[in-house]
């Protein structure tokens, strides 16, 4: 009996976390909950993390009662809470601010690297003209579409007045540098485009009206804002 008593008492000791004041030699006192502790090593846990002490380092500790252990408790995690809120806003206020994407210019235009649900990337001719965003055929190969079976269902218009047919799919998402947006109306160029000059496809209006845009010229930019 005195043995299960001892075991008994043991157990609701290792599972009863007080809060705890650790007075260092040094001047310092520091608040939290005593997770364990040896000949040797005092280990605290503190509302960041848990910090270790060696004995040598310690003046003295005091317990607290169950009551301010909870306490501090429910502290750590109203700050925890607060803390996640802060961080949300401020990922919130950044996505909100405009965002400049360099463009390069050659003989094709205005070439933006995108990356293509979130796996391909692609050089795209930046189009303002272009009702959606068009992709070529490798494109679509590495995209995992299957061109053998796909079957065009649009055409599509060139600048030079040809028609092209055309093959409508929906891009889980579209990034350029660190701007993304999902579920993107594209078009996958069926017809052979070898000397249209587009590269790997065009960035068009599907992607662009998901935000508020300017293309600088003068700088080589474009600035993309979400509503």
């Amino acid at each position: 009996m005195i043995k299960l008593w001892v075991l008994i008492f043991l157990f609701g000791l290792a599972n009863t976390s007080h809060a705890d004041t650790v007075y260092l030699k040094n001047g310092r006192d520091i608040e939290g909950i005593i997770k364990t502790e040896d000949n040797d090593i005092v280990e605290l846990e503190v509302s960041g993390g848990t910090i270790k002490f060696r004995k040598s380092e310690i003046e003295r500790t005091e317990k607290s009662t169950l009551e301010e252990s909870n306490l501090i408790q429910q502290d750590w995690q109203s700050q925890k809470i607060e803390m996640q809120k802060k961080i949300e806003m401020q990922k919130i206020e950044e996505e909100a601010k405009p965002k400049a994407i360099e463009f390069s210019k050659d003989k094709q235009g205005m070439v933006i690297n995108a990356v293509l649900n979130k796996k391909i990337n692609a050089s795209l001719v930046l189009d303002t003209g272009a009702s959606l965003v068009v992709v070529s055929k490798d494109i679509a190969k590495k995209l995992g579409v299957d061109l053998d079976n796909a079957k065009p269902d649009s055409e599509m218009m060139l600048a030079d007045g040809r028609k092209i047919k055309a093959k409508y799919i929906t891009l889980d998402s579209v990034k350029v540098e660190n701007v993304e947006a999902q579920n993107i109306d594209a078009a996958i160029m069926l017809d052979d485009t070898a000397d249209i000059g587009f590269g790997d496809g065009l960035l068009g209006i599907s992607f662009l009206k998901k935000f508020n845009f300017k293309v600088d010229q003068k700088e080589n930019k474009l600035i993309l804002e979400k509503f």
